[in-house]
């Protein structure tokens, strides 16, 4: 029977990623058939899942995708843990659309709340209280604490809570060699850990040694019945997408729509000089950071020749928009001569966020029509010109100024398509 849970916190950096790595590879490694899902747009935590428990990982978003498309990404076997994002209501604006709430209340799931005890005691009562009594559709099932000082600290936030008659689950030590890396989009990405399993076995050995692993899985729900979702066309039917650490960001489930809608998904690596094949009919950059591999990419001759030679359409989003502009300023100042096929150049020398979701719509091209859509970059445009691809709104529906370029056969923006808007 598929079950779920779903583990979220009050805010951002209460540790719910490590926390949830080390339970996936906990479960996994006695046995259970256990997978990880990832509330809302992420492209580097769900990686980091694969390698805990060895399967798929998929993304949900309630603010971009239908509870049709939730549902069924969500369906498969055994139990699936649901790593929410930022706070628990924390969403788009003006009303948190799209939080972690949203999938417990669409799924029907409980939640486990993580507290960040580090530098609370008997507060903790109040604030696991006003979440738990917060919305009555979501349901706040037990507690695991997290970043506990010493034992008399989580004797002490233990007492506190047991009139609120939530079964605390666990509790976990501060311990700083289980943190990770980051750099300015999120977490190092999970390829670039030559110790990864190394480190996913100490996490989950310490996991195993504070979590009651038999209350956890037991505070799972059902799953409702997958519906049957709509899947996204394929552009074409022979698709090259760049694969490597500078172009690691697409979603799997537009790749998989692709490819139960008949398309042949080929793989290239621009860092390893490798062309797309000559013989696709569509050519797809993804995001990713070139900026930390653009010497590398402008000295790619053989992939310059292959994408300047191809004459089927070419898509570029975000760090894969970059690399088709004319040239990339990296956070030194030192500028790299990208392949040239839109008259764009880019800069880190001065950084700038560009956060939130979007809709974009399209007239033009193989991905014509409206779509749900991301922005997370802190690139800088310091020249743009041409015909735009997309017309723009942000999440409250206010337009924004056209993104993106489209030239001939070859557009892009930095908007990561998520799913289609009907």
């Amino acid at each position: 029977m598929s079950r779920g849970l779903i583990l979220a916190a009050p805010s951002s950096g209460s540790g719910k990623t490590t926390l949830t790595l080390g339970l996936l590879r906990a479960l996994a490694r006695r046995g259970d058939a256990v997978r990880g899902a990832k509330s809302g747009p992420d492209y580097i935590d769900p990686r980091f899942h694969e390698a805990a428990c060895g399967a798929p990982c998929p993304n949900l978003d309630a603010w971009a995708m239908s509870p049709a498309r939730i549902a069924a990404l969500a369906a498969g076997p055994g139990l699936v843990l649901i790593e929410g994002a930022m706070g628990l209501f924390d969403g788009a604006p003006p009303d948190g659309r799209g939080a972690t709430a949203d999938l417990a209340r669409q799924l029907g799931l409980p939640v486990l709340l993580v507290v960040d005890c580090a530098r609370m005691a008997h507060s903790v009562a109040a604030l696991v209280a006003g979440f738990a009594g917060h919305d009555p559709a979501v349901r706040i099932a037990g507690v695991i604490l997290n970043r506990i000082g010493s034992p008399r600290h989580e004797a002490m936030l233990r007492r506190a809570l047991e009139p609120l008659g939530l079964p605390v689950i666990g509790a976990l030590p501060r311990l700083a060699r289980l943190q990770h890396p980051s750099r300015h989009l999120g977490l190092v990405q999970a390829g670039e850990r030559a110790d990864l399993d190394t480190w996913l076995d100490q996490v989950a050995g310490e996991v195993a040694a504070s979590i009651d692993l038999d209350a956890l899985t037991a505070l799972a729900a059902p799953l409702p019945d997958a519906p049957q979702a709509p899947h996204l066309a394929p552009p074409g039917q022979r698709i090259a997408v760049a694969c490597d650490r500078a172009f690691a960001f697409a979603y799997p489930h537009m790749l998989d729509d692709w490819r139960a809608g008949g398309a042949e998904i080929v793989a290239f690596s621009p860092l390893a000089d490798e062309a797309p094949d000559p013989d696709a009919d569509f050519i797809f950059l993804p995001g990713g950071y070139p900026e930390l591999h653009a010497g590398t990419l402008a000295a790619a001759a053989t992939f310059r020749a292959g994408m300047v030679a191809a004459t089927c359409p070419v898509f570029g989003e975000c760090g894969g928009y970059m690399v088709l502009g004319r040239g990339l300023v990296d956070a030194a100042g030192a500028r790299h001569e990208m392949l040239g096929l839109v008259d764009l150049e880019t800069s880190f020398a001065t950084r700038s966020l560009h956060l939130g979701y979007r809709h974009v719509t399209a007239t033009a091209g193989p991905l014509r029509g409206r779509w749900a859509a991301h922005e997370f970059h802190y690139a800088t445009v310091t020249h743009e010109q041409g015909q735009p691809l997309f017309a723009a709104t942000d999440a409250e529906g206010a337009a924004l100024a056209p993104m993106g370029l489209t030239t001939g056969r070859v557009f892009g923006s930095f908007a990561h398509l998520i799913d289609r808007v009907d």
